[in-house]
């Protein structure tokens, strides 16, 4: 079958999987009563409006802070869904939440080893080693917030869809059928993870501050805040590259990023990938679903005979309904 041509991207939220291709989000979400919920939704990116910010540097701008907006959106949904919230957040909660997770990120990943640059003085005054050895902090601080999180117990589920998504996307890319069982045979490490995102994203930081020279705190912090847009678009051009690049040197490239995954992704059980499979369906276009072999519901799996049928036919009415 021949492989598949459309960028598809998602994100793992409370008991579901996001998906977003096609001018859709869908973000499917396993409820408690078993069945399968699908929120689909059309969107436009700003880019599509302003095509000055599809240029390089600016797109991955762009694509950080929409996915940022839509993925607390999908999860606000998905906690409701799942019965750990009553309602969804108002466009006004999130605006909110977003801030204080800005905010909170930029304290723990900007300002507290910024901070703590001043004790590298004992062991040289040479503006750029200080930055790098910032630098080096900054990323230690991020590498043990990874590791910390992926043994609390409520995440490592969430992990799981992570892992489902991974897999999901792997198996579409590749052009095989979208079942459960082809879907676990593909790895749940991939190349455009937002964890390797910010993984680069640490790097290229490094280095870009490295030639900031070493002014007052507040001047270093301000200057750090006011670069990260340029970080982020140069992070974003060279996952873009190295995921769709072949070469051996890509290959050693995305490495790091694919061994971190190993901490933000977990082994997803079958009824797992089922809801991933749910999210990536609704995205596609419904040409696109039958040249995959996919039946109108996107999710049917003849094979999967294990399953209980009410959650699979509630699901295909709610993909086929565009639900």
């Amino acid at each position: 079958m021949e492989k598949s041509c459309l960028t598809v991207g998602g994100q793992a939220v409370i008991e579901g999987v996001m998906m977003r291709g096609a001018g859709k989000v869908a973000t499917a979400v396993r409820e408690p009563n078993g069945h399968i919920a699908v929120d689909l939704k059309e969107v436009q990116s700003i880019a599509d409006r302003w095509p000055i910010l599809k240029k390089p540097l600016l797109r991955g701008v762009v694509v950080l802070g929409e996915s940022l907006v839509l993925g607390l959106k999908s999860l606000s949904y998905s906690a409701q869904m799942a019965g750990e919230e009553d309602e969804q957040l108002s466009d006004g909660e999130l605006a909110g939440t977003m801030a204080v997770a800005i905010l909170a990120a930029l304290v723990l990943f900007v300002a507290i080893p910024t901070a703590a640059g001043k004790f590298f003085h004992q062991l040289t005054a040479d503006p750029m080693m200080l930055n790098l050895m910032e630098g080096g902090l900054r990323l230690l601080i991020f590498l043990g917030y990874l590791a910390a999180i992926s043994r609390m117990s409520g995440i490592y589920r969430v992990f799981q869809y992570h892992g489902a998504e991974h897999k999901t996307i792997h198996a579409y890319e590749a052009g095989g059928p979208l079942t459960v069982e082809n879907v676990q045979t593909f790895s749940r490490l991939h190349p455009r993870c937002g964890t390797s995102f910010l993984l680069i994203v640490m790097v290229v930081s490094i280095f870009v501050f490295a030639f900031l020279g070493w002014p007052d705190l507040v001047t270093r912090i301000v200057s750090r805040v006011l670069l990260m847009p340029v970080v982020a678009g140069i992070s974003y051009e060279f996952i873009r590259l190295a995921g769709r690049s072949d070469s051996a040197l890509a290959h050693i490239a995305i490495q790091p990023g694919l061994w971190l995954q190993k901490l933000t992704t977990n082994p997803p059980g079958d009824e797992m990938v089922e809801v991933a499979i749910a999210s990536l369906a609704a995205v596609l276009p419904e040409e696109e679903r039958r040249r995959m072999g996919l039946d109108e519901s996107g999710v049917a799996n003849a094979d999967n005979t294990a399953r209980d049928e009410a959650p699979r036919q509630d699901t295909a009415a709610a993909v086929a309904a565009g639900e």
